[in-house]
């Protein structure tokens, strides 16, 4: 399209989507309806939680787009991100991982910068976990020019405090991240890094920082301290180096203090309801590009499905499509692409001279059974003497074809029948039938109750065989009846119950948040006093 009509459209404006799914497969609509709704040119998802033998052609292939895959090699279930590309904004290149070593030797977009610092198994380790896919667009930018735009979709790891190894994982990721970042940028073009960085970086980013001076001194966040220039000096500098590192936050950028922005919420606790929460998905971009070609950047919390949702940037520039999609496109996978072999070709093709119909098999079956002097074939005779054991298999002893009831298995064994006290009461009713078959439906909840008089009703035995558990005690913030819960954290108290307030999880100040209640489970008394 030519340039001046393009300007003219604002709907041909570029539009990027980043949203960590929580589960492509685990969706409540189709994905394609997910796509559409979410109205962008390149859709960034992460934690897809698929892999590769996991991936099913509706997740895979999605009509008016093009999709690239990043699977995880060391866990099934686990992290994996996906980029989706409207088939007008179809990419030059794409690439899994930030190393280049996932495809044995350097992909086609390059610029991986030095990583001397790092071992050959490090930089496979750090792409094994299927965290990055990255591809490489042409845009028309507002003045015309044709350039290259770079989308890095990364699914960052969480630092488990349970597990310091993964500190150190999470923290050699980010360097990895900005050493090649920085080394496409450098190159030419622009870049944008969007998804789930799992740092909420200042203390607007978070629901309810404790300790300023221990929130400021998290590794994360102090790596996003030199990755990032600050927003607000920026638009007071000419220099990328007077400002910092070479990104900008987009969010910030356009909305510097808005506060209560969140992305990400607790859902056991139900803090969404409360918006107690975290910003941890973001769009970073290279200075020039926010500045330029940038018009807003947007949180959709809205958006509901998992516990984050999507982010989003509103671009000026134009995307500019390639003629045929790169070689990771999942479309180009054999098991998509029609030449994978299918179960077809592995049966025997039938002989048309031998077909019968089953109407036919059922009546050749009739007649060779019931002929006398006719021996059936060996093959056949087989299966007729498995059809035959299984029609004839044999029910219960005394079952008459039918189960026995239920209220059965709970009556008490009779002393003519024999059976010493050592022995266990609760017998095969049907078993027993010779000595208790006079015991009518009606009467059985008497035996079983143990009443002198044998008047109480099957209702109340039931009631006295299956006791509840006992009411929940009510919260002293709200007067309303707790939950039970468990403790699912290892150490001296994993397993045990306490009742806690039912409401959902908020700030202290939030009068319709979760109050403090707490309560320990007596597993004989019902609850600790």
């Amino acid at each position: 399209m030519p340039a001046l009509s393009m300007a003219q459209n604002s709907d041909l404006r570029m539009k990027i989507v980043s949203w960590n799914i929580n589960g492509i497969r685990a969706t409540r609509v189709g994905l394609k309806e997910i796509l559409d709704s979410l109205d962008a040119d390149i859709i960034c998802l992460q934690e897809t939680k698929v892999t590769r033998d996991l991936l099913e052609e509706p997740v895979a292939i999605i009509e008016g787009y093009n999709s690239y895959f990043s699977f995880s090699r060391v866990r099934s279930g686990y992290s994996g991100v996906a980029t989706f590309c409207k088939n007008s904004t179809t990419p030059l290149a794409a690439e899994e991982g930030l190393s280049g070593q996932l495809a044995g030797q350097r992909g086609s977009i390059g610029c991986y910068g030095d990583t001397e610092e790092f071992s050959g198994e490090e930089l496979l380790s750090l792409d094994q976990e299927g965290r990055t896919v990255i591809t490489q667009h042409k845009i028309l930018t507002t003045d015309s020019k044709e350039e290259t735009l770079t989308v890095i979709n990364v699914y960052c790891p969480r630092a488990d405090p349970e597990k310091p190894e993964r500190k150190s994982y999470k923290l050699r990721f980010y360097r990895l991240l900005q050493i090649r970042a920085e080394a496409i940028l450098k190159n030419g073009g622009h870049v944008i890094i969007l998804g789930d960085v799992n740092t909420s970086h200042k203390p607007i980013d978070h629901c309810d920082p404790t300790d300023l001076e221990v929130f400021e001194e998290n590794p994360g966040r102090q790596w996003l301290n030199q990755f990032l220039a600050d927003p607000v000096v920026s638009k007071a500098v000419v220099s990328d180096e007077q400002s910092g590192g070479l990104f900008l936050d987009s969010f910030r950028y356009f909305h510097p203090t808005q506060k209560n922005a969140f992305t990400c919420w607790c859902s056991a606790s139900g803090a969404r309801q409360t918006n107690y929460g975290t910003r941890i998905d973001y769009i970073l971009a290279n200075r020039k590009l926010v500045e330029a070609e940038f018009l807003d950047s947007i949180i959709l919390p809205e958006v509901e499905g998992s516990d984050h949702c999507p982010v989003k940037a509103l671009m000026k520039c134009y995307p500019l499509a390639a003629d045929k999609c790169p070689s990771l496109c999942t479309k180009y996978l054999p098991e998509f692409a029609g030449r994978q072999q299918k179960l077809s070709q592995f049966l025997v093709k039938k002989n048309k001279d031998l077909e019968i119909s089953s109407a036919d098999t059922k009546e050749l079956s009739t007649s060779q059974c019931s002929s006398e002097g006719s021996e059936p074939s060996s093959a056949r005779k087989r299966t007729i003497e498995k059809v035959g054991e299984n029609n004839g298999k044999k029910g219960k002893p005394g079952s008459k074809g039918g189960q026995g009831s239920l209220l059965g298995f709970f009556k008490p064994v009779l002393a003519k029948s024999g059976v010493s006290e050592g022995q266990n009461n609760f017998h095969n009713p049907v078993s027993e039938t010779k000595h208790v078959t006079a015991v009518t439906q009606d009467s059985a909840p008497a035996l079983t109750s143990g009443t002198q008089n044998g008047n109480q009703q099957p209702s109340a035995f039931w009631k006295t065989l299956l006791k509840g558990p006992p009411p929940p005690p009510n919260c002293k913030g709200h007067g309303e009846p707790c939950v039970l819960r468990t403790v699912k954290k290892a150490g001296p108290n994993c397993g045990r119950q306490f009742y806690a307030c039912a409401r959902p999880m908020g700030h202290t100040s939030n009068p319709q948040a979760r109050c403090n209640f707490f309560l320990w489970v007596n597993k004989k008394s019902g609850a600790d006093g």
